[in-house]
C-alpha cells in the first residue's frame, strides 16, 4: 500500500503510527501539543525515534469528551498539517470522522483518513475519500457494549463499513481496518478482541491496532495513564504476532524496539 510517497509492505512488517493530538482534552496528552512549536518538536522527536507515519487528531474521542464543530476541528488540524508537510517527509494520517474536516485536511496534504466511526458518522466521508483516492483506516465502533456473538458481531460491523466503502468506490487496496479497542467495548471484550485478532484476517484487509495507554490497560493493571507503557508494549507484541500491519502509539521509541523484537520471534513461528 502506498501512503503519501511511501510504500508499505503490509504483509511482512508492522509499522509505527505515532500519535499527535492537537487537542486540549485528549485522555493521555491533552493540551501538551496545542502550540505549533510544541507540536512540531514532538513530530521531530517521533520521526527521529522511528515513526513510519503520524496520526493527527483535532478532537478528543475519550469518553465524556466535549464535542466541537467541524470548523473548530479544521482550525486545529489544517495549520499543523501544512507545517509538517513543509518540514518533514513523512506520511500524515488525519484522525477525523467529519467529512468537512477530511476534505480540508486532504486539500493541504493529509495522506490517509483515519475514521473512528468507519464511514458511519458522516454520509459524505466515503465519497470524499473515494474522490481523493487516498487510503483510509476504518475503525469498529458502537454506542453500546451489547453484543450477541462478540467477535462475529465486530466482523459484521466492519463488513458494513466495507460495504459503504465499496458503494462509494474506495479501492480495496486502500483500506485498513481497526478493531476499535476502547470503543463500544467493556474491558473484558477489549481483552478478548486483542487475544483473537487473528480472526479478523477473515476480512482480507490489513489491521491497525490502537491500544496505547488506553483504559483496558489501566483497568487491568490498575495504573494511571502515565504508567501504562509496559501494558501498551504487551499489546503491541501481541498485535505483531497476530499479524497486525500497524500499531498506533504515543511512545514511539519503545514500541519500535518491541516491534523489532516481536518480528524477529515471528520469523520462527507458524503463519497466523
Amino acid at each position: 500500500m502506498k501512503i503519501g510517497s511511501k510504500e508499505f509492505d503490509l504483509k511482512n512488517h508492522c509499522y509505527i503510527m505515532g500519535i499527535l493530538n492537537v487537542t486540549p482534552d485528549s485522555f493521555s496528552d491533552g493540551g501538551k501539543f496545542q502550540k505549533m512549536d510544541q507540536a512540531l518538536y514532538h513530530v521531530e522527536e517521533m520521526v527521529q525515534e522511528g515513526a513510519d507515519l503520524i496520526d493527527i487528531g483535532g478532537e478528543s474521542s475519550r469518553p465524556g469528551h466535549t464535542k466541537i464543530s467541524a470548523e473548530e476541528e479544521t482550525e486545529r488540524v489544517v495549520p499543523i498539517i501544512e507545517k509538517i508537510k513543509c518540514r518533514f517527509n513523512i506520511p500524515l494520517s488525519l484522525d477525523t470522522c467529519k467529512g468537512a474536516v477530511a476534505r480540508a485536511g486532504i486539500a493541504v496534504g493529509a495522506d490517509l483518513i483515519n475514521d473512528i466511526w468507519g464511514l458511519k458518522y458522516d454520509g459524505e466521508m466515503s465519497d470524499i475519500i473515494a474522490e481523493a483516492g487516498i487510503p483510509c483506516c476504518l475503525m469498529h465502533n458502537r454506542t453500546e457494549t451489547v453484543y450477541g456473538e462478540f467477535i462475529t458481531d465486530v466482523i459484521n460491523d466492519l463488513q458494513e463499513s466495507l460495504s459503504l466503502a465499496e458503494e462509494a468506490g474506495i479501492r480495496k487496496d486502500r483500506i485498513i481496518l481497526d478493531p476499535g479497542i476502547g470503543f463500544g467495548k467493556t474491558r473484558e471484550q477489549n481483552l478478548e478482541l486483542i487475544a483473537k485478532l487473528e480472526k479478523l484476517h477473515v476480512t482480507g484487509y490489513p489491521l491497525l491496532l490502537g491500544c496505547s495507554r488506553k483504559s483496558v490497560i489501566g483497568l487491568t493493571l490498575d495504573l494511571p495513564v502515565e504508567e501504562r507503557l509496559e501494558g501498551t508494549l504487551a499489546t503491541t507484541v501481541t498485535g505483531v504476532l497476530k499479524g497486525c500491519s500497524f500499531v498506533r502509539v504515543h511512545d514511539v521509541k519503545e514500541n519500535v524496539r518491541a516491534v523489532k523484537m516481536a518480528e524477529a520471534i515471528r520469523e520462527y513461528m507458524d503463519p497466523v
